[in-house]
């Protein structure tokens, strides 16, 4: 997604500074006071490090990107719709049950609601479900671990029914279905995995990856407009009050062969 902001320059002629504090919210901190310092018009967030409350209280217009919102402006993708798309394939997929798997169970981050709109599908649909979930996940090899662990432990519980698993993210999918073809060498017909991101590893893989895409174009436009719009309004009334706005991004079902539908 960075790629795109820096290529918004062409429609929007601002000029990118890019700080990567590295899951480290004290240099996050120390990064943003830096930015700051340089007179920047705005900033875009897509860390999750700092909560909205301390970034509204640096008084610049700002705009976040799938993180806590409940004082900044954001865009996220309707993940509650991407949640119920995963689980309607799977369900077409004539799985026996559903399984959630995340490296993130907080209620207060828009991923969460992926998980919200799976669970009121499989509920409505009254197919058996379940989820596996795993926090402060950092790096590849703890979200690789967590993959490995959360996998033999499905395995082993539903033996013998054809299992539906809907990934948080392309990443965790990935490492499931490579695991799964090291021990059979194909993927088995007891198993079915969607993604969420639609990100090259998923189109990329062993076996490419149904996924539910985000439209990150419309995202990065959608985030532009809203900074733009900000920062006018304080350059028109420097001691105006920068109300939250919150725009959603339909998602896109990509359907391909780890659950054909």
């Amino acid at each position: 997604m960075l790629d795109r902001f820096l290529h918004a320059y062409d429609h929007f002629d601002y000029k990118f500074l890019v700080f990567s504090g590295g899951a480290d919210p004290v240099s996050e901190r120390r990064y943003i006071k830096e930015l700051l310092s340089y007179q920047i018009e705005g900033l875009i967030i897509l860390s999750h490090m700092i909560s909205s409350e301390e970034l509204a209280s640096y008084g610049i217009p700002t705009v976040v990107i799938e993180r806590e919102d409940r004082f900044i402006s954001s865009v996220n993708t309707d993940n509650y719709s991407g949640g119920v798309m995963a689980a309607e394939l799977l369900i077409r997929n004539q799985c026996d049950l559903l399984i959630y798997v995340s490296t993130d169970s907080r209620q207060i981050v828009p991923s969460f609601d992926r998980y919200r709109g799976f669970l009121d599908t499989c509920k409505k649909a009254g197919i058996q479900h379940d989820a596996v979930f795993r926090d402060s996940v950092f790096s590849y090899e703890m979200m690789h671990r967590f993959s490995v662990d959360a996998l033999n432990c499905i395995t082993e519980r539903y033996e013998g029914k054809r299992k539906g698993i809907f990934c948080s993210n392309d990443v965790l999918a990935n490492i499931m279905l490579n695991c799964l073809f090291r021990k059979h060498g194909c993927l088995p017909e007891d198993y079915r995995i969607v993604g969420f991101d639609d990100s090259p590893i998923a189109r990329e893989a062993v076996l490419p990856l149904s996924s539910v895409g985000q439209q990150f174009d419309l995202i990065v436009n959608e985030a532009m407009t809203l900074l733009n719009r900000q920062i006018h309004a304080r350059k028109e009334n420097p001691s105006c009050v920068i109300r939250p706005e919150h725009s959603l991004i339909k998602p896109q079902l990509i359907i391909r062969d780890t659950a054909p539908g």
